[in-house]
């Protein structure tokens, strides 16, 4: 019973001035009632118990993400033909490579900012609280730089991929060095910022077996009905992979599983808006959304997305411009060192790069291994100290 409404303790003699004395009723006209107030029917739709339904947050935030994305993207073209004459189109450069970041972060920022207003928290409730965020950051670096290199060492080992000379020297290899670092930076914030820190907290907090089911089932639909091409195998068997252990999670009733649910969809989609890149072959997306898992266990570990965004950024910098290769397709202009790709593309990646290889897959795992090795047992050490 609520506080306002009990009774008055007995043997009390007190009257307050202010309570109202006896009301006379005439007999021939019903007393007034005021009407409680009423619940709006529709209210449990919008919102839940942690506030605003994570649907409706991730359908907010796509929409606002777009919009600005869009509107940002219409203004760079513009200023870029008009006054630089130049088009974002064709072939990657550092200048497009900037202006494409920026723009996809500008987006994000917006979007996040906004959402989070909505929902009463701050940007950095979204996966980016955790402790030692600069040496997390740092860490990741050079694990991902680390990891590249073990994947090219392997190709170059196996004789699927070859050195040829420097193209780039003196100077210019520290200021392509600089810009390719800022492009990979804003690339690692935007999209790790998207899917592991805003979309694996978002659905964290709101979503249980079923409708992870259902979103992967209306994903790799999509991709059945559109025919995307061979990659679109990479999607199905990295959802197909996830199934068995959140199945078991779900029949267990394990406490937490909506984490483990949550990096199933965020880690399926990120494979799946893979398979727009040119170029791209079953195991570059399986591969994308294998290492996006790798990045959702990072945060489970560690306790933020600090470390997956450096790892991110230092992985497609070393990629991109260090060793010159294919990302997805694209060998991108302003690199430093040249290679080239021979034989079986299954091992040599062909047309997809060092993420279309087979050994790509045996470095994610390691990488895996590794992280949860080094950070697992920090994480377990604090919560004995804390305990």
């Amino acid at each position: 019973m609520d506080p306002e409404f009990l009774p008055p303790a007995q043997g009390s003699d007190v009257l307050h001035e202010s309570e109202p004395g006896p009301i006379a009723i005439d007999p021939a006209q019903p007393p007034a009632f005021a009407p409680p107030a009423e619940k709006h029917h529709l209210h449990w739709i919008f919102i839940g118990e942690d506030g605003l339904r994570a649907g409706w947050s991730v359908l907010i935030f796509v929409l606002l993400a777009f919009v600005m994305m869009a509107a940002a993207g219409a203004a760079a073209s513009f200023v870029l033909k008009n006054v630089f004459h130049h088009s974002l189109a064709g072939n990657m450069t550092v200048w497009t490579g900037l202006v494409t970041g920026s723009v996809e972060f500008v987006g994000f920022l917006f979007a996040g900012s906004i959402v989070s207003l909505i929902e009463h928290r701050r940007i950095r409730d979204f996966n980016l609280t955790g402790p030692r965020p600069l040496m997390l950051f740092a860490s990741g670096l050079l694990a991902g730089f680390a990891a590249l290199s073990a994947l090219v060492g392997a190709m170059a080992w196996g004789g699927w991929l070859h050195f040829d000379p420097a193209a780039l020297s003196g100077a210019q290899i520290f200021s392509f060095a600089a810009l390719w670092a800022m492009v990979f930076l804003l690339v690692g914030l935007c999209e790790e910022g998207s899917f592991r820190c805003y979309l694996q907290y978002t659905l964290t907090r709101g979503l249980n077996f079923w409708w992870a089911l259902g979103i992967i089932g209306v994903i790799c639909v999509d991709l059945l009905i559109r025919a995307k091409g061979n990659g679109v195998w990479g999607v199905y068997g990295f959802a197909l992979l996830g199934l068995p252990p959140c199945l078991f999670l779900f029949l267990k009733q394990a406490q937490r599983s909506s984490f483990w649910y949550a990096a199933w969809v965020s880690s399926t989609l990120f494979g799946f808006i893979h398979t727009g890149n040119n170029g791209e072959n079953w195991i570059g997306i399986f591969a994308a959304a294998l290492i996006g898992f790798v990045f959702c266990v990072s945060i489970r570990v560690t306790g933020s997305a600090w470390w997956a965004i450096g790892c991110h950024a230092a992985w497609d910098w070393a990629e991109t411009y260090f060793y010159g290769t294919a990302d997805s397709g694209l060998v991108a202009s302003g690199h430093f060192l040249s290679t080239r790709v021979t034989g079986n593309p299954l091992w040599s990646g062909g047309t997809d790069g060092p993420e279309g290889s087979l050994l790509v897959l045996p470095v994610i795992l390691l990488l895996l291994i590794l992280t949860v090795a080094v950070y697992g047992r920090r994480s377990a050490r604090s919560l004995e100290q804390a305990a």
